[in-house]
């Protein structure tokens, strides 16, 4: 029998009112990853407002290919999390020990070869996305810096996975609070007094990054080791590794493969001019800023599913799936309203209002994408159940057609409505994935279970 010697912030997401339980476990999830994403967010306002146009240009040209990389590192995060949610719910602490450190000595291995394949193809990469030649050197040398921090970005994830699955979202939440905030100060140092260009901006997201996963890791091994078991786990099991990859592999494909995608719609885009690329890059960062944070929503929801599933109380994921849907509608009229509304001030957080043309294309974007809000997070949040429940081919099947429409309609509609038409590739996608993911759900559930 194995022994649990309690952690207050530890959360058992299988007893409880579902809503309540949810709500209360999702929104620090929420807090997280719009700290997150100040990271990418500061890089972009740094290089745009200190630096100029072409930096903030060569920051959102790298992103795309940075974007892969986070999808394996996302990978891990939900393979783990999803597996030891599981096994946390089941009581069966010694196999989770077990699992987490095989996601650990694993994800070692995986991110080594990522480095290496990064420093040999990231160039040849970003040639031909069309880079223009005048923002080609930042924008390799703002990679080269990014790959050099692939182990934080790595074990980052994976600790944030672990404290999730261990139903806390809490202390991801304060860790990034702090690293975030000092990550926009590191910034403004590097580049306006140290004079270090697009090189302070990476290596600002380097260190503080860094320290962030350091502390994190530490805090991690230290909770393992507050969690007692009769029998010693294992550091290392294949036949977790397979349980591991069978959620891991389909999420790295769907993080990884949207990448690629936009990376070739990045190449369409870029092929518009600087200042199309400019204004595109900051609005995109608005853009995923909120797709994220409802991709983490959703992992949250997989989370609560995955224990309810592992304690033998599948009943209890309906409500979660409503009770997450009410949350991300809830903070989706915000959001709408506040990039409609006022989407042209936000957008001069990263450039000046002499960028016409720039400043134009992030409201058109702003203006096309955001209803479609209410849509898209319907879809993360079914995924999330999806996911959670393991049944992963109905999850990337909804997710690879919206890949899919979104290049195709990208290109297509490029060439007959300009600019615009990459914009409106988006909420068709969307749409139409949301219907599979939701169909999927429902097909899956239980009749006397589905809302």
């Amino acid at each position: 029998m194995n022994k649990h010697t309690s952690n207050s912030l530890n959360k058992d997401l299988t007893v409880g009112n579902p809503q309540t339980v949810l709500w209360k476990f999702c929104l620090p999830m929420f807090g997280s990853i719009i700290f997150q994403q100040l990271y990418n967010i500061a890089d972009s306002l740094v290089a745009g407002k200190f630096i100029g146009e072409n930096a903030l240009a060569a920051v959102g040209n790298s992103y795309n290919v940075t974007l892969i990389f986070i999808a394996f590192a996302f990978g891990c995060n939900i393979g783990c999390s999803v597996i030891i949610s599981q096994f946390f719910g089941a009581k069966d602490y010694a196999q989770m020990k077990t699992a987490v450190y095989t996601t650990l000595l694993s994800s070692a291995v995986l991110c080594a070869v990522l480095m290496l394949l990064g420093f040999l193809f990231c160039d040849p990469l970003l040639a031909q996305m069309k880079t223009q030649p005048e923002i080609m050197a930042d924008s390799a040398l703002y990679m080269d810096i990014y790959i050099l921090g692939l182990p934080f970005l790595f074990f980052y994830n994976i600790s944030t996975g672990i404290f999730s699955a261990l139903g806390d979202s809490r202390t991801p939440f304060y860790f990034l609070a702090a690293s975030s905030t000092s990550n926009i100060a590191v910034d403004i140092l590097f580049v306006k007094y140290f004079d270090m260009g697009i090189a302070g901006v990476a290596w600002a997201t380097f260190l503080c990054q860094g320290i962030s996963c350091v502390l994190s890791m530490i805090l991690i091994l230290k909770r393992l080791a507050d969690i007692h078991v009769q029998k010693k786990a294992e550091l290392f099991s294949s036949a977790l590794l397979k349980k591991l990859a069978v959620i891991a592999i389909p999420s790295i494909l769907q993080q990884s493969f949207i990448s690629v995608g936009n990376i070739f719609i990045q190449s369409v885009i870029n092929s518009f001019g600087i200042s199309v690329t400019a204004g595109y890059s900051a609005a995109v960062k608005l853009n995923n800023l909120v797709i994220t944070s409802f991709t983490t929503l959703g992992n949250g929801v997989s989370n609560f599913t995955a224990q309810n599933i592992g304690a033998g109380i599948p009943a209890r994921v309906k409500s979660g799936h409503r009770a997450g849907l009410k949350l991300v509608w809830l903070i989706c009229v915000p959001i709408v309203f506040l990039y409609v509304c006022f989407g042209q001030y936000l957008l001069l957080l990263f450039m000046d209002a002499t960028s016409a043309e720039a400043l134009l294309t992030g409201r058109q974007f702003l203006w096309i994408l955001s209803p479609f809000y209410f849509v898209v997070s319907a879809k993360l949040v079914t995924d999330g159940v999806l996911r959670g429940a393991g049944a992963m081919k109905a999850f990337m099947a909804a997710t690879f057609t919206d890949l899919i429409l979104r290049v195709v309609l990208a290109f297509a509609f490029s060439s007959l409505f300009g600019v615009i038409g990459i914009w409106c590739a988006w909420p068709i996608g969307w749409m139409i994935a949301t219907g599979m993911s939701v169909y999927f759900y429902r097909k899956m559930m239980p009749t006397d279970q589905v809302p």
